[in-house]
Protein backbone atom coordinates (compact mmCIF):
# COMPACT_ATOMS: atom_id res chain seq x y z
CA UNK A 1 0.00 0.00 0.00
CA UNK A 2 1.45 3.41 -0.89
CA UNK A 3 2.40 5.95 1.73
CA UNK A 4 -0.50 8.15 2.91
CA UNK A 5 -0.43 11.72 4.13
CA UNK A 6 -2.58 12.95 7.00
CA UNK A 7 -3.71 16.03 5.07
CA UNK A 8 -6.51 15.90 2.53
CA UNK A 9 -9.85 17.29 1.40
CA UNK A 10 -12.88 15.93 -0.43
CA UNK A 11 -16.41 17.10 -1.26
CA UNK A 12 -19.47 15.40 -2.68
CA UNK A 13 -22.92 16.79 -3.32
CA UNK A 14 -26.23 15.76 -4.80
CA UNK A 15 -29.99 15.92 -4.62
CA UNK A 16 -32.70 13.61 -3.45
CA UNK A 17 -36.06 15.03 -4.44
CA UNK A 18 -36.56 18.33 -2.72
CA UNK A 19 -33.45 17.87 -0.55
CA UNK A 20 -29.94 18.96 -1.62
CA UNK A 21 -26.94 17.77 0.35
CA UNK A 22 -23.20 18.41 0.42
CA UNK A 23 -20.49 16.57 2.36
CA UNK A 24 -17.16 18.26 3.09
CA UNK A 25 -14.37 16.16 4.60
CA UNK A 26 -10.93 17.40 5.53
CA UNK A 27 -8.06 16.05 7.58
CA UNK A 28 -4.90 17.55 9.06
CA UNK A 29 -1.96 16.22 11.06
CA UNK A 30 -2.65 14.61 14.42
CA UNK A 31 -0.93 12.27 16.87
CA UNK A 32 -3.82 9.82 16.68
CA UNK A 33 -7.17 9.62 14.92
CA UNK A 34 -9.74 12.22 15.98
CA UNK A 35 -12.99 12.26 13.99
CA UNK A 36 -15.35 15.20 14.53
CA UNK A 37 -18.78 15.36 12.91
CA UNK A 38 -21.04 18.37 12.39
CA UNK A 39 -24.42 17.34 11.03
CA UNK A 40 -27.65 19.38 10.85
CA UNK A 41 -30.57 18.65 13.13
CA UNK A 42 -32.56 15.62 12.10
CA UNK A 43 -29.53 13.90 10.56
CA UNK A 44 -27.68 13.03 13.77
CA UNK A 45 -28.62 9.40 13.13
CA UNK A 46 -25.99 9.31 10.35
CA UNK A 47 -23.09 10.30 12.63
CA UNK A 48 -22.30 6.90 14.15
CA UNK A 49 -22.06 5.21 10.76
CA UNK A 50 -19.95 8.04 9.30
CA UNK A 51 -17.56 7.92 12.25
CA UNK A 52 -17.21 4.13 12.02
CA UNK A 53 -16.45 4.22 8.29
CA UNK A 54 -13.83 6.95 8.76
CA UNK A 55 -12.11 4.95 11.51
CA UNK A 56 -11.92 1.93 9.22
CA UNK A 57 -10.30 3.88 6.39
CA UNK A 58 -7.82 6.04 8.32
CA UNK A 59 -5.42 5.44 11.20
CA UNK A 60 -4.16 8.93 12.05
CA UNK A 61 -5.15 12.57 11.60
CA UNK A 62 -7.71 15.09 12.80
CA UNK A 63 -10.70 14.51 10.53
CA UNK A 64 -13.62 16.94 10.19
CA UNK A 65 -16.90 15.74 8.67
CA UNK A 66 -19.47 18.40 7.74
CA UNK A 67 -22.90 17.87 6.19
CA UNK A 68 -25.01 20.68 4.75
CA UNK A 69 -28.68 20.05 3.95
CA UNK A 70 -30.79 22.45 1.88
CA UNK A 71 -34.49 21.94 1.36
CA UNK A 72 -35.94 23.45 -1.79
CA UNK A 73 -38.60 26.08 -1.18
CA UNK A 74 -42.07 24.89 -2.21
CA UNK A 75 -45.51 26.46 -1.96
CA UNK A 76 -47.15 24.67 0.94
CA UNK A 77 -50.98 24.30 0.80
CA UNK A 78 -53.02 26.23 3.38
CA UNK A 79 -55.49 24.74 5.82
CA UNK A 80 -57.81 26.05 8.50
CA UNK A 81 -56.67 25.76 12.06
CA UNK A 82 -60.02 24.69 13.46
CA UNK A 83 -58.85 24.83 17.03
CA UNK A 84 -58.03 28.52 16.74
CA UNK A 85 -61.23 29.28 14.80
CA UNK A 86 -63.40 27.49 17.39
CA UNK A 87 -61.80 29.51 20.15
CA UNK A 88 -62.52 32.77 18.28
CA UNK A 89 -66.16 31.84 17.59
CA UNK A 90 -66.63 30.84 21.23
CA UNK A 91 -65.37 34.26 22.30
CA UNK A 92 -67.74 36.21 19.99
CA UNK A 93 -70.77 36.23 22.38
CA UNK A 94 -68.60 37.41 25.25
CA UNK A 95 -67.15 40.18 23.12
CA UNK A 96 -70.66 41.18 21.90
CA UNK A 97 -71.86 41.41 25.51
CA UNK A 98 -69.02 43.75 26.40
CA UNK A 99 -69.37 45.78 23.19
CA UNK A 100 -73.13 45.81 22.39
CA UNK A 101 -72.79 48.56 19.78
CA UNK A 102 -70.13 46.68 17.79
CA UNK A 103 -71.07 45.06 14.50
CA UNK A 104 -70.92 41.24 14.71
CA UNK A 105 -68.04 39.83 12.65
CA UNK A 106 -68.74 38.10 9.36
CA UNK A 107 -67.09 35.00 7.95
CA UNK A 108 -64.60 37.05 5.94
CA UNK A 109 -63.60 38.93 9.08
CA UNK A 110 -63.12 35.76 11.07
CA UNK A 111 -61.07 34.10 8.32
CA UNK A 112 -58.79 37.13 8.09
CA UNK A 113 -57.67 36.83 11.70
CA UNK A 114 -54.10 35.75 12.39
CA UNK A 115 -53.71 32.04 13.08
CA UNK A 116 -56.87 30.87 11.38
CA UNK A 117 -55.00 29.93 8.24
CA UNK A 118 -51.75 27.94 8.47
CA UNK A 119 -49.44 26.07 6.15
CA UNK A 120 -50.18 22.38 5.85
CA UNK A 121 -47.49 20.11 7.25
CA UNK A 122 -44.98 19.15 4.57
CA UNK A 123 -43.07 16.58 6.61
CA UNK A 124 -41.45 13.86 4.55
CA UNK A 125 -43.04 10.47 5.07
CA UNK A 126 -40.97 7.62 6.48
CA UNK A 127 -40.38 5.79 3.19
CA UNK A 128 -39.28 8.99 1.47
CA UNK A 129 -36.94 9.83 4.36
CA UNK A 130 -35.32 6.39 4.05
CA UNK A 131 -34.62 7.11 0.37
CA UNK A 132 -33.10 10.49 1.24
CA UNK A 133 -30.93 8.96 3.98
CA UNK A 134 -29.62 6.35 1.56
CA UNK A 135 -28.69 8.99 -1.00
CA UNK A 136 -26.93 11.07 1.66
CA UNK A 137 -25.08 7.99 2.97
CA UNK A 138 -23.95 7.10 -0.54
CA UNK A 139 -22.69 10.65 -0.89
CA UNK A 140 -20.66 10.27 2.30
CA UNK A 141 -19.05 7.07 1.02
CA UNK A 142 -18.11 8.91 -2.15
CA UNK A 143 -16.62 11.82 -0.18
CA UNK A 144 -14.73 9.46 2.15
CA UNK A 145 -13.25 7.57 -0.80
CA UNK A 146 -12.19 10.91 -2.26
CA UNK A 147 -10.53 11.95 0.99
CA UNK A 148 -8.61 8.66 1.26
CA UNK A 149 -7.50 8.99 -2.37
CA UNK A 150 -6.43 12.60 -1.81
CA UNK A 151 -4.35 11.54 1.19
CA UNK A 152 -2.71 8.82 -0.91
CA UNK A 153 -1.89 11.28 -3.68
CA UNK A 154 -0.26 13.59 -1.17
CA UNK A 155 1.50 10.56 0.33
CA UNK A 156 2.96 9.65 -3.06
CA UNK A 157 4.45 13.13 -3.37
CA UNK A 158 5.80 12.84 0.17
CA UNK A 159 7.31 9.43 -0.61
CA UNK A 160 9.31 10.91 -3.48
CA UNK A 161 10.72 13.62 -1.20
CA UNK A 162 11.47 11.18 1.63
CA UNK A 163 13.16 8.72 -0.72
CA UNK A 164 15.51 11.43 -2.00
CA UNK A 165 16.28 12.53 1.56
CA UNK A 166 17.14 8.96 2.62
CA UNK A 167 19.38 8.64 -0.45
CA UNK A 168 21.13 11.87 0.55
CA UNK A 169 21.66 10.59 4.10
CA UNK A 170 23.18 7.38 2.76
CA UNK A 171 25.45 9.35 0.39
CA UNK A 172 26.69 11.43 3.32
CA UNK A 173 27.22 8.24 5.33
CA UNK A 174 29.44 6.87 2.55
CA UNK A 175 31.36 10.16 2.47
CA UNK A 176 31.91 9.87 6.21
CA UNK A 177 33.13 6.28 5.78
CA UNK A 178 35.63 7.43 3.15
CA UNK A 179 36.87 10.15 5.53
CA UNK A 180 37.30 7.68 8.38
CA UNK A 181 40.85 6.87 7.21
CA UNK A 182 41.73 10.57 7.46
CA UNK A 183 40.26 10.51 10.94
CA UNK A 184 42.50 7.56 11.81
CA UNK A 185 45.61 9.35 10.53
CA UNK A 186 44.78 12.41 12.67
CA UNK A 187 44.29 10.21 15.71
CA UNK A 188 47.63 8.51 15.07
CA UNK A 189 49.34 11.90 14.84
CA UNK A 190 47.72 12.97 18.11
CA UNK A 191 48.93 9.78 19.74
CA UNK A 192 52.48 10.36 18.54
CA UNK A 193 52.53 13.94 19.76
CA UNK A 194 50.86 12.93 23.01
CA UNK A 195 53.33 10.15 23.63
CA UNK A 196 56.20 12.53 22.98
CA UNK A 197 54.85 14.94 25.60
CA UNK A 198 54.27 12.16 28.08
CA UNK A 199 57.80 10.82 27.62
CA UNK A 200 59.15 14.29 28.40
CA UNK A 201 57.14 14.46 31.60
CA UNK A 202 58.78 13.85 34.96
CA UNK A 203 58.56 11.19 36.13
CA UNK A 204 58.09 9.36 32.78
CA UNK A 205 54.99 7.17 32.36
CA UNK A 206 55.16 3.42 32.06
CA UNK A 207 54.58 1.63 28.76
CA UNK A 208 51.26 0.25 30.07
CA UNK A 209 50.04 3.76 30.86
CA UNK A 210 51.10 4.97 27.42
CA UNK A 211 49.23 2.10 25.77
CA UNK A 212 46.16 2.90 27.86
CA UNK A 213 46.17 6.55 26.84
CA UNK A 214 46.57 5.61 23.16
CA UNK A 215 43.64 3.18 23.40
CA UNK A 216 41.43 5.90 24.90
CA UNK A 217 42.23 8.26 22.04
CA UNK A 218 41.49 5.58 19.46
CA UNK A 219 38.16 4.71 21.08
CA UNK A 220 37.05 8.32 21.29
CA UNK A 221 37.70 8.88 17.60
CA UNK A 222 36.38 5.59 16.23
CA UNK A 223 33.18 6.24 14.22
CA UNK A 224 32.75 2.71 12.86
CA UNK A 225 29.74 1.89 15.05
CA UNK A 226 27.97 5.13 14.16
CA UNK A 227 28.49 4.52 10.45
CA UNK A 228 27.24 0.93 10.73
CA UNK A 229 24.11 2.05 12.56
CA UNK A 230 23.48 4.81 10.03
CA UNK A 231 23.65 2.22 7.26
CA UNK A 232 21.15 0.02 9.10
CA UNK A 233 18.83 3.00 9.65
CA UNK A 234 18.94 3.88 5.94
CA UNK A 235 17.88 0.34 5.08
CA UNK A 236 15.09 0.47 7.68
CA UNK A 237 13.87 3.79 6.24
CA UNK A 238 13.80 2.34 2.72
CA UNK A 239 11.78 -0.62 4.00
CA UNK A 240 9.27 1.68 5.72
CA UNK A 241 8.73 3.60 2.48
CA UNK A 242 7.35 0.41 0.90
CA UNK A 243 5.68 -0.96 4.03
CA UNK A 244 1.93 -1.47 4.40
CA UNK A 245 -0.12 0.44 6.93
CA UNK A 246 0.50 3.60 8.93
CA UNK A 247 4.27 4.03 9.35
CA UNK A 248 4.43 7.64 10.51
CA UNK A 249 5.14 6.83 14.16
CA UNK A 250 7.82 4.26 13.25
CA UNK A 251 9.45 6.73 10.89
CA UNK A 252 9.44 9.44 13.55
CA UNK A 253 11.23 7.12 15.99
CA UNK A 254 13.74 6.18 13.28
CA UNK A 255 14.49 9.87 12.74
CA UNK A 256 15.37 10.15 16.43
CA UNK A 257 17.85 7.31 15.97
CA UNK A 258 19.28 8.98 12.86
CA UNK A 259 19.78 12.16 14.85
CA UNK A 260 21.42 10.34 17.73
CA UNK A 261 24.06 8.80 15.46
CA UNK A 262 24.69 12.11 13.66
CA UNK A 263 25.24 13.87 17.00
CA UNK A 264 27.70 11.21 18.13
CA UNK A 265 29.51 11.38 14.79
CA UNK A 266 29.94 15.15 15.16
CA UNK A 267 31.18 14.82 18.74
CA UNK A 268 33.81 12.25 17.70
CA UNK A 269 34.89 14.03 14.54
CA UNK A 270 38.47 15.30 14.51
CA UNK A 271 38.93 15.77 10.77
CA UNK A 272 37.33 19.05 9.59
CA UNK A 273 35.78 17.35 6.57
CA UNK A 274 34.17 14.72 8.78
CA UNK A 275 32.72 17.47 10.95
CA UNK A 276 31.28 19.12 7.85
CA UNK A 277 29.66 15.85 6.75
CA UNK A 278 28.25 15.33 10.23
CA UNK A 279 26.64 18.78 10.22
CA UNK A 280 25.15 18.18 6.77
CA UNK A 281 23.72 14.92 8.10
CA UNK A 282 22.03 16.77 10.96
CA UNK A 283 20.47 19.27 8.55
CA UNK A 284 19.01 16.65 6.19
CA UNK A 285 17.80 14.52 9.12
CA UNK A 286 15.93 17.53 10.53
CA UNK A 287 14.33 18.06 7.11
CA UNK A 288 13.39 14.38 6.96
CA UNK A 289 11.76 14.50 10.37
CA UNK A 290 9.80 17.62 9.44
CA UNK A 291 8.32 15.84 6.42
CA UNK A 292 7.57 12.73 8.49
CA UNK A 293 5.13 14.76 10.61
CA UNK A 294 2.75 14.66 7.61
CA UNK A 295 2.86 10.87 7.20
CA UNK A 296 -0.03 8.77 8.47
Amino acid sequence: MPLSSMTGFARSEGEAGEVSWAWELKSVNGKGLDVRCRLPGGYDRLEADARTQAQKKMARGNVSINLNITKQATESPLRINWQVLDQIIAAVPEIAAKCPTATPPGIDGLMALRGVWEAADDDVDEDRQIEIDKAVRDGFEQALAGLVENRKDEGARLAAVLTQQVVTINDLRMQAAALASEQTDLIAERIRSGVARLLESAPPLSEDRLAQEAAILLTKGDVTEELDRLEAHCQAASDLLTDDGAVGRKFDFLCQEFNREANTLCSKAIAPELTRVGLELKVIIDQLREQIQNVE
